[in-house]
């Protein structure tokens, strides 16, 4: 058994027994104050029951819900209902000893009811609770569970075979493709000489490739092949 089973259980166990002293006390006590206040007395010992059964019911209710994870908004009415039955059972348990003015009798009578409202909402709480945290995940077995398979009778009796691995040769390089030569017109040529001298005059240095790409306009093959044949 696992150990929130095992709580769970206990809690069950607790509300419960807390819901059976409150209908043992209650019992008496209503009896007495239904005799006290004239009420006849084949009626007067059913009155305790009829309020003690509505909390016992709700609890088990809650209980149930509680246990399959149901939202406690939903379970609002249910909660309220034994909320009053609660204190239903709370006053008329002390309603006839501070009638007759023994105020400790009637503190004494108070703890069953007022436990049983605490663990009316205390305990379908905490199973909500104990459900949510008990929700099993996904099991992902770790490298050291995993089982190695175990050898065949194949793998042992068949001899090793050798494996030979052909030395390595030399790699072959496919050769790069051959770029086309970029024929240059004569006309181009002139004015890329020409451009190449003023330039050569006004800053003291040779013309570059990208230069007279720019000053002719032309693609950087073009203007690298002019500049080659300067």
């Amino acid at each position: 058994m696992t150990e929130d089973r095992i709580t769970q259980r206990t809690i069950t166990a607790v509300m419960i027994v807390i819901a059976a002293l409150a209908f043992v006390f209650s019992f008496g006590n209503v009896w007495s104050l239904a005799l006290r206040l004239g009420v006849p007395g084949p009626i007067a010992p059913l009155i305790a029951p009829m309020v003690d059964l509505s909390v016992v019911g709700l609890l088990v209710a809650l209980r149930y819900l509680s246990l399959r994870g149901l939202p406690a908004e939903q379970m609002t009415a249910a909660t309220r209902l034994m909320h009053f039955s609660g204190l239903l059972t709370l006053a008329l348990n002390v309603a006839e000893p501070i009638v007759a003015g023994h105020y400790g009798r009637a503190a004494v009578d108070a703890v069953a009811p007022l436990l049983l409202l605490g663990w009316g909402a205390v305990g379908p709480q905490l199973l909500r609770a104990f459900h949510t945290v008990a929700r099993p995940a996904e099991a992902v077995p770790s490298p050291d569970e995993i089982e190695s398979e175990p050898e065949t009778a194949s793998d042992t009796t068949l001899p090793a075979v050798p494996l030979t691995v052909p030395a390595p040769g030399t790699p072959h390089i496919a050769p790069a493709p051959a770029t086309p030569a970029v024929k240059v017109p004569e006309q181009l040529l002139t004015e890329a000489r020409s451009i190449a001298t003023s330039h050569h005059t006004e800053h003291g240095e040779p013309i570059t490739a990208s230069q007279l790409k720019m000053r002719l306009g032309i693609g950087l093959p073009m203007a690298s092949a002019l500049h080659a044949a300067l």
